[in-house]
């Protein structure tokens, strides 16, 4: 017991001499200053809060999986047998085998695709796969090298045919996002996002002619994307996949599709009369750089078509349009000393090649007469010039 207390003295004159000096076990007394609180218990810290209801992610995720479980059925896989090239040009037997995507547009079964994804197909080589599982045989309506478009038909009832309806390409607006549908690498009804990376982009057909105010996205499009829908958010059809731009047949964050306004047209002329014939000008071209600018004298802002070349005899040449002066070496380009420059047709300005090819194929038809405005060393001037049909290839 006395030892005890003994103890508990001495942790009290410890106590004391440690208040005397200011000090208490791991906190500083300031003199005159109230007694610290107590530390509080450690709390890791909150996640933060996102809403996203509010910002509208949700709804996003909701819109994305209906409009897959809306369209897919209007989306078909197609698997193609063809003769090899090398078969075909020995004339023995070979195959080859190829797939791509397509969708839907009428009741009577009547399916848009690519013509490369079916070009030299069997006669019974086009297998078409539909969501519900159904397969069928499909015949080859008519083709469109210069559009790279196609239409197959499939021998089925309407009950059984979900047509997917067509948007309005000309409404396209820079990050716009967009839907793809198809089959990369014969992974079937994948559906990728992304948004409307560019528009008014210029690609080749399968001639020699370019297809006009093709839409850029970042879409995910890979081989078997070919000929599938590429869609907006109301799950219409805005474009057909087509192409991409890569080293590797990967996706590289640039594929391309026809724009549907130009589909509609083609589908239409393809189903009525079995071809598509293109209004034809005559020229080459190429856009207004900024050394044709500094070179030739022009407005920086004058936009449109440089002419290159007026083909002899044809529409163009026959309406007074010239071709460039000769040409001199600047900076390691050849540049011309004097050329016409189409600023705008129809009274429509044109920014470059691809707006005026496509003016001319969704707009004009042979025969036709259109009006271009014209910059002829300073002066404006405006040449009626009456269309003719593209020259068969």
């Amino acid at each position: 017991m006395v030892a005890q207390l003994k103890r508990k003295s001495g942790l009290l004159i410890a106590a004391a001499l440690l208040v005397l000096f200011g000090f208490v076990v791991g906190t500083a007394v300031v003199p005159g200053a109230a007694s610290p609180a107590p530390a509080p218990a450690y709390q890791p810290p909150a996640a933060p809060t996102l809403d996203i209801q509010q910002l509208g992610l949700l709804e996003l995720e909701e819109r994305f999986a209906t409009l897959y479980n809306e369209v897919s059925p209007s989306v078909v896989a197609i698997n193609v047998v063809s003769r090899s090239s090398a078969a075909r040009a020995q004339q023995r037997d070979g195959f080859d085998y190829g797939s791509g995507s397509g969708f839907i547009i009428d009741t009577e079964g009547h399916i848009v695709t690519n013509f490369h994804v079916v070009e030299n197909a069997l006669p019974d080589g086009i297998e078409v796969n539909f969501f519900d599982g159904t397969m069928a045989r499909a015949e080859l309506i008519a083709t469109d090298a210069d559009s790279d478009l196609a239409v197959i038909r499939v021998n089925l009832p309407p009950e059984r045919l979900r047509p997917v309806p067509v948007g309005d390409s000309d409404k396209l607006v820079i990050g716009q996002m967009v839907i793809a549908i198809g089959s990369p690498f014969g992974q079937r009804w994948t559906m990728t996002t992304g948004v409307i990376s560019a528009l008014d982009r210029t690609i080749r057909g399968l001639s020699n002619f370019s297809i006009g105010s093709v839409i850029q996205t970042d879409a995910a499009i890979n081989p078997g994307n070919s000929g599938g829908p590429l869609l907006n958010l109301r799950g219409e059809v805005i474009g057909v996949n087509s192409q991409i731009i890569s080293q590797t047949r990967s996706n590289t964050g640039i594929g391309f599709a026809v724009p549907s306004n130009l589909v509609k047209r083609v589908v239409e002329e393809l189903l009525s009369k079995g071809q598509v014939d293109y209004s034809y000008l005559g020229i080459g071209g190429d856009d207004v750089t900024l050394t044709i600018i500094e070179e030739l004298g022009l407005p920086d802002n004058l936009r449109g078509v440089v002419v290159q070349n007026v083909i002899a005899g044809e529409p163009a040449a026959q309406a007074g349009l010239r071709n460039p002066g000769s040409l001199k070496l600047v900076r390691g380009i050849q540049v011309p000393t004097s050329a016409d420059i189409i600023t705008a047709i129809d009274g429509e300005p044109i920014s470059g090649m691809s707006a005026l090819i496509s003016y001319l194929a969704r707009n004009t038809r042979p025969g036709d007469t259109v009006v271009l405005t014209v910059w002829r060393n300073g002066q404006e001037l405006t040449l009626p010039v009456r269309l003719t049909a593209r020259p068969k290839q």
